[in-house]
């Protein structure tokens, strides 16, 4: 994994640990193909992964080993009636809010997955953010005026179209905030889990291991700052059960 692509990776686990004792129950809700979920299992975690794609369940038991605490299950984010109320300490929901358009389904998603995690217990939610895809797709790249033309790019607001031929669904901060407080839970943290990170690509797969891991302490200590967590491709929203 290079540099750059661990940063995301690092802080999400950074939280869990915090949150989820070693041992703890865990339910990955569109595990792909197992890069938290194996990682969790292999730490200590007792992990039960739900995927949609039979192609990623496949690639995910494949890197299986008899001693991984995981078990897989085929499923949508949208119904985990295979699970009941309060069986697990904490779940994770790091990739159905990319591809979830209607704000209806958002809600079951994050209601479902709220439903099966125990009172007191975490909800870890990603997603991707709106003005990084303005920044580096649409001016870095040169795609904002045909972005404009094409209305995939609101005119006045510069939100982009929450449309599935788009494949991702792009966030903006309010928006998380209007979903997070139909639920039954307090936020412990909206951290920026990759912040700058994306801009500077290059620069940062180029660091040697004493100046990557300053950047890494840097990224840690400013990634819950407000006046910054919108730039960041990717956030995570961290939500106590009440």
């Amino acid at each position: 994994m290079s540099q750059h692509g661990q940063v995301e990776y690092l802080t999400t686990l950074r939280y869990i640990r915090r949150y989820a004792p070693a041992g703890a129950q865990l339910l990955e809700v569109g595990a792909g193909t197992g890069r938290y979920a194996l990682t969790l299992s292999r730490m200590g975690y007792d992990v039960d992964a739900v995927e949609l794609v039979d192609h990623n369940i496949d690639i995910l038991k494949g890197k299986m080993t008899p001693q991984d605490m995981l078990c897989v299950h085929q499923g949508n984010a949208l119904d985990l009636s295979r699970f009941a109320d309060g069986s697990f300490d904490a779940a994770l929901l790091l990739g159905p809010m990319y591809h979830l358009f209607a704000d209806a389904d958002k809600r079951r998603a994050l209601a479902e997955a709220l439903r099966v995690t125990r009172s007191g217990g975490v909800l870890f939610v990603a997603y991707c953010m709106n003005e990084a895809t303005i920044y580096n797709w649409g001016f870095c790249r040169g795609n904002i005026l045909t972005g404009l033309a094409q209305r995939i790019v609101d005119p006045d607001t510069f939100a982009c179209l929450s449309d599935p031929s788009l494949v991702f669904e792009l966030y903006r901060k309010e928006h998380i905030d209007a979903l997070a407080a139909g639920l039954d839970a307090d936020r412990l943290h909206f951290v920026a889990s990759d912040l700058m990170t994306n801009y500077m690509r290059e620069t940062v797969d180029a660091m040697d291991d004493d100046t990557y891991q300053a950047y890494l302490r840097y990224h840690f200590s400013i990634c819950e700052r407000p006046d910054v967590v919108g730039l960041s491709h990717h956030t995570l929203d961290i939500l106590r059960k009440r």
